[in-house]
Parts: structure tokens; sequence; C-alpha cells
């Protein structure tokens, strides 16, 4: 969610997701919602409200794009979040430049530490995806994957089409 779709039509949006999950059978576990780091750098009583809720509804959040805002590593340990997405611009030149290596490692250091998870983003490459494994990393994803579907492929493609 963008942080305007989330400050705008969050609430509504959420028991709308809430009440599809149940109509269809699914709990909230099976939803991951992604936010950005700046969307916790202002945050209201809203925001934290909404954040809660999903917490309760047992949807998980994940923080995109993680190292890449100007926010405060305080909201790790204030919001219930499950995951941090190490940015694609970290993953990018992993195998070449041993900054994004130390960086990356360090990401992933701190979330376990934290009782958090870790998505490395763009990974592209068998020697991308060697590394973060290495180095502790619980998932990836990019390009060396799969590609961006619209939503029919994508529908089509679990259904085995």
């Amino acid at each position: 969610m963008s942080p305007v779709q989330f400050r705008t039509a969050g609430r509504m949006q959420t028991e709308a997701w809430l009440s599809h999950l149940q109509d269809i059978g699914l709990s909230g576990a099976n939803l991951i919602v992604e936010i950005t780091e700046s969307l916790l750098l202002n945050v209201h009583a809203d925001v934290t409200n909404l954040l809660f809720r999903f917490r309760d509804a047992g949807i998980q959040i994940a923080i995109d794009d993680f190292g890449t805002g100007y926010s405060s590593l305080s909201y790790l340990k204030q919001f219930p979040i499950d995951y941090l997405k190490i940015d694609r611009s970290f993953v990018r030149d992993i195998e070449t430049d041993p900054n994004d290596m130390a960086l990356s490692r360090a990401i992933i250091m701190m979330a376990h530490e934290l009782g958090l998870k870790v998505i490395a983003e763009g990974v592209e490459t068998e020697g991308q995806r060697s590394l973060l494994a290495a180095a502790g990393c619980d998932y990836a994803q990019g390009y060396l994957f799969g590609q961006p579907l619209p939503p029919d492929a994508f529908e089509s493609l679990l259904r085995g089409g």
C-alpha cells in the first residue's frame, strides 16, 4: 500500500480485505501488506491503529525498500513488523561491491536479532542468490525466479496453465 492509500482508504480497505478473506475462507495469515519506511516517518494514530489491526487479523507487514528511507530504526520495535525487504540497490552489485555485501549482511543480522525475516529484492543472478543465502537471507524475489505478470497471467499460472 502506498502511504497515500494507507492514510486515506486504510481503515475501509482493511475491513474490506478482512471481510473478503473471511468470505473465501482464508485467514489474514495469507496476506502480507508491504509499506514503505516513509509511512512510518511521521506516523499518526490512524496509521498505528491500522498496523495493529492488521496484526490482530494475522496479516503480516513488510517494510519495502529497507535501508533507503530516512526514518529511525526505532519503528522496528514500535510497530508489528514481520519482514524487512532489502532494497535492490544493495543487491544489484552485491557480487562486486563489498560495501553492498556488508550492508546486506548487517540488515539480515539485525533483522534476525529482532525476530524479523528478510526478503532480498531484485535478485537476478545465481551468484546474488548464493551470497544472500550464505548470509542467512530468508527469501528472495527478482527476475532469477520470474518476471512480473499481469493478474490474468498470474491466475493462469496458479491454475497450472
